[in-house]
């Protein structure tokens, strides 16, 4: 029996639901969607051959990947500009929610006790045998991309042979990976992800440089996408002493760091031309990056990619199993503290908070290999799927998609330290195969 075998079942509603976004339109859509990617396996895939994994676990069942043409493509002065090219219907400028915002010092105060209780949950989840790695250290750097100055912390997750830690960058440039965790922008924090970091660095040996970007309520968006930005470009100037090959940035994320995943590379392209102009207009001598580096792939798990089409409720109408749904204590939280943030007002169709959405001229400078995870009990698949479907269809960007089954949002992050998730452990190791492939390509 196949390892990865696909269900057919869910193949077929996937191409059937993407076509209906015209995702699909060719009379061969479920074998175009194959062709593509668009693998929904289970998350027990590859166990048996975990070393050696099907071609279907990532690409075609056929040995030969698609490879699309380079495609040269200029971006606009700024990413409100191509927001003309958005459909009306999607442009919902300053939406506020309909009941009045609540007080901001509340939302304070219950982030703070969620963030306590989370951070209890992530103690007993990194305490399951076999432990995580460690942090091998971390970085502050000052923020300056947001105008709310602070600092960001990172946490760099090394290979043991790594010298960069004292300054040592006699050796070769090791890969790198910035990665953003989730937690709705409002709690969470850049450790969460530790496991991940440990897959990432003992079967690719890149280095892994977890962002602790700021949160809501204290920091609304698009601060986390800002922090972001701001880690990289640190990456960019520093490459020489970190002993990191920052000319091949690669990003992941979850959740909220799954939707990052997207919407950094993008504003770090602005960020990048903006300086530039100012560096050619004299009105800037320091800040430019010293490494022309740029992000090569992206790798998000469960992400949320479009905030003004979807609400909520239309969100849990698509899970199949709603009882599998975040409650709603969390997401209002979370959509209290970084979306509505008085007396600021914002565009829920902005591309740095729902990539989703974006014109096709932005998706189209997007990385050329994407690699997307979502939960088949998940509100979120739903529109990551529409995603999907846009990035095979217009950009042409070589997607590697999959579906787990049987599995809710976050199925990764269980605090039970007693019970092993081989689960977690199969799909990190399928996906930190797919990133090796990449990475001994690039």
């Amino acid at each position: 029996m196949d390892p990865c075998k696909y269900s057919a079942t869910t193949l077929a509603e996937t191409t059937e639901r993407l076509a209906k976004d015209g995702a699909a339109s060719s009379p061969n859509s479920g074998k175009d969607l194959e062709n593509y990617g668009i693998n929904c396996c289970s998350a027990y895939a590859c166990t048996a051959k975990m070393m050696q994994p099907p071609m279907g676990c990532f690409a075609a069942h056929d040995s030969t990947p698609i490879v699309w043409p380079f495609q040269v493509y200029h971006r606009p002065q700024n990413a409100s500009d191509a927001m003309t090219a958005i459909p009306a219907q999607l442009t919902t400028e300053s939406l506020q929610p309909s009941e009045m915002p609540r007080p901001r010092w509340t939302l304070r105060i219950e982030a703070f006790v969620w963030r306590k209780l989370i951070g209890l949950g992530m103690f007993l989840h990194r305490l399951r045998s076999p432990r995580p790695l460690s942090h091998s250290f971390r970085r502050s750097i000052p923020a300056t991309v947001s105008p709310r100055k602070g600092a960001i912390n990172l946490l760099f997750y090394t290979p043991r042979d790594y010298p960069g830690r004292h300054g040592d960058n006699r050796a070769s440039r090791y890969p790198v990976l910035v990665n953003f965790h989730g937690g709705g922008f409002t709690i969470g924090k850049a450790s969460d992800d530790a496991r991940w970091a440990t897959a990432v660095v003992e079967t690719v040996g890149a280095v892994v440089v977890s962002v602790d970007y700021r949160l809501a309520p204290q920091y609304p968006f698009p601060t986390a996408v800002e922090d972001g930005v701001d880690a990289i470009l640190y990456l960019l100037q520093n490459a020489e002493k970190l002993s990191i090959d920052a000319h091949k940035i690669r990003v992941s994320g979850f959740s909220s760091g799954g939707n990052m995943a997207f919407t950094v590379p993008l504003r770090l392209q602005d960020e990048i031309r903006r300086r530039r102009e100012r560096y050619n207009e004299r009105q800037l001598t320091t800040g430019l990056p010293r490494s022309e580096g740029k992000v090569v792939v992206i790798m998000s798990w469960y992400p949320p990619t479009d905030f003004a089409t979807n609400t909520r409720e239309e969100r849990r109408k698509t899970n199949i199993r709603p009882d599998k749904e975040l409650p709603k204590y969390f997401t209002q939280l979370f959509d209290a503290s970084y979306l509505y943030p008085p007396p600021y007002s914002i565009s829920l169709s902005d591309p740095y908070l729902s990539p989703g959405i974006a014109p096709d001229d932005i998706l189209r400078a997007l990385p050329k290999d994407i690699i997307i995870y979502t939960c088949e009990w998940d509100g979120l698949r739903a529109e990551t799927e529409r995603l999907v479907g846009r990035l095979i269809r217009v950009p042409k960007k070589r997607v590697q998609y999959r579906m787990l089954i049987g599995v809710s949002h976050a199925w990764d992050k269980s605090p039970n330290p007693f019970k092993r998730n081989l689960a977690r452990e199969h799909a990190y190791g399928e996906a930190c195969i797919g990133l090796k492939r990449i990475f001994d390509k690039s």
